[in-house]
């Protein structure tokens, strides 16, 4: 398993905002001790109603035999997108140095454990192809939160030359990561924020069952926030803990989310549910302001929106608003698709433990020390 420069690894990611599973095809090579990357092939599979529902209903409780046929399910559906990227990036399957599976998080709970579903040994099966896989439990086993694990990446691949940048995750979760210039790791500190699109599409898809999600911001666009509804909501303890810290769905339950409406329906007359939508994309901006204001003492000058949530108008908007007069631009103004991003952190990783490289930032997830991450499944 040991690695050389100018490898190939595909990574894959299936996010908290169930949109669906992102397959990568990546190259990593190093010159002049930085790490470049070469993104050769990018996959999109979006999961159909029955599928997004399974996976939800699967965060809130399920049977012992539907968590084993989905978690085998999913593996199987990992791997399809992984074979159509590397069929699209067309490259050979014996250059593939391994797939680096994320999986998808059914509950994250530090620091008693965390698990993602997307069984590796489906994927090494149905592919051929070796799979690096559950990264988060050895930071978790470490004392750290197993999250955020892709500020190494953040770091490593899109820091700036000259300045301070945030560089910002719109999932169904919100995590950041504060890379120095040149990406000097010392430097780098990396939190959730709280929600990025749970929140948003959970409202979505309660109010308007026929909708994935608030389609071009049309819902947020014609409503008009509910400012007495968001200052209770982030009144919530968990926004003042101090980093490291991480959440996840578990604390953006299906109850929290029609607890929100009912909240948003009670603080005002003829609220309309356009009203609703709008005031969840500024809950998820009011959380990242407060970040901002709470934790982040260094001159950020630049911040880099990627995720599902960058393609919401609202709330990209609203996220600009807030965090002026920083500047504020889509990852993909800089680098490739953001909805890349995270499945090629991940690829990332891959590399990291092909070369026997330590893929955590203890700064960030609150870990004893750097731990090489995840477990290898032979083809």
């Amino acid at each position: 398993m040991t690695g050389t420069r100018g490898q190939v690894l595909v990574g894959l990611m299936s996010g908290t905002s169930l949109d669906g599973v992102t397959a990568v095809v990546v190259r990593f090579a190093e010159t002049e001790g930085r790490t470049a990357v070469e993104l050769l092939a990018q996959v999109q599979r979006p999961y159909d109603v029955p599928t997004r529902e399974r996976l939800a209903t699967a965060l809130v409780g399920a049977t012992p035999s539907e968590y084993t046929r989905l978690d085998f399910a999913l593996g199987g559906w990992l791997a399809e997108a992984a074979i159509a990227a590397i069929a699209e990036a067309g490259v050979a399957r014996e250059e593939i140095a391994a797939i680096a599976s994320h999986g998808h998080t059914v509950w994250h709970e530090p620091p008693h454990g965390t698990w993602q579903f997307g069984q590796p040994a489906v994927i090494a099966e149905r592919a051929g192809i070796a799979v690096i896989a559950d990264f988060r439990v050895r930071d978790l086993a470490a004392g750290g939160q197993g999250a955020p694990l892709v500020p190494l990446a953040d770091a490593a691949l899109f820091a700036a030359d000259t300045h301070w940048r945030v560089l910002q995750n719109l999932g169904g979760i919100g995590n950041l990561t504060v890379v120095p210039p040149r990406g000097v790791l010392e430097g780098v500190r990396a939190f959730d924020t709280g929600p990025g699109v749970a929140v948003l599409d959970g409202v979505t898809r309660l109010l308007r069952p026929e909708l994935p999600y608030d389609v071009d911001g049309a819902l947020a666009k014609a409503g008009r926030p509910i400012e007495s509804v968001l200052e209770p909501l982030l009144a919530d303890p968990w926004f003042e803990a101090p980093p490291p810290k991480s959440t996840g769905r578990e604390r953006y339950t299906p109850v929290f989310i029609a607890s929100f409406i009912e909240r948003c329906r009670a603080a005002r007359a003829g609220v309309r549910d356009e009203d609703i939508v709008a005031t969840a994309a500024w809950f998820t901006a009011r959380s990242i302001e407060r970040a901002f204001v709470r934790f982040i003492p260094e001159p950020v000058e630049e911040v880099l929106l990627s995720g599902g949530g960058v393609r919401h108008p609202v709330l990209r908007e609203a996220i600009a608003m807030v965090l002026s007069p920083r500047h504020v631009r889509p990852f993909d103004a800089v680098y490739f698709d953001g909805e890349a991003k995270e499945a090629v952190a991940f690829a990332y990783l891959g590399w990291c433990h092909l070369m026997r490289r330590a893929g955590n930032v203890p700064s960030a997830t609150g870990a004893r020390g750097a731990r090489l991450l995840g477990a290898w499944y032979p083809a």
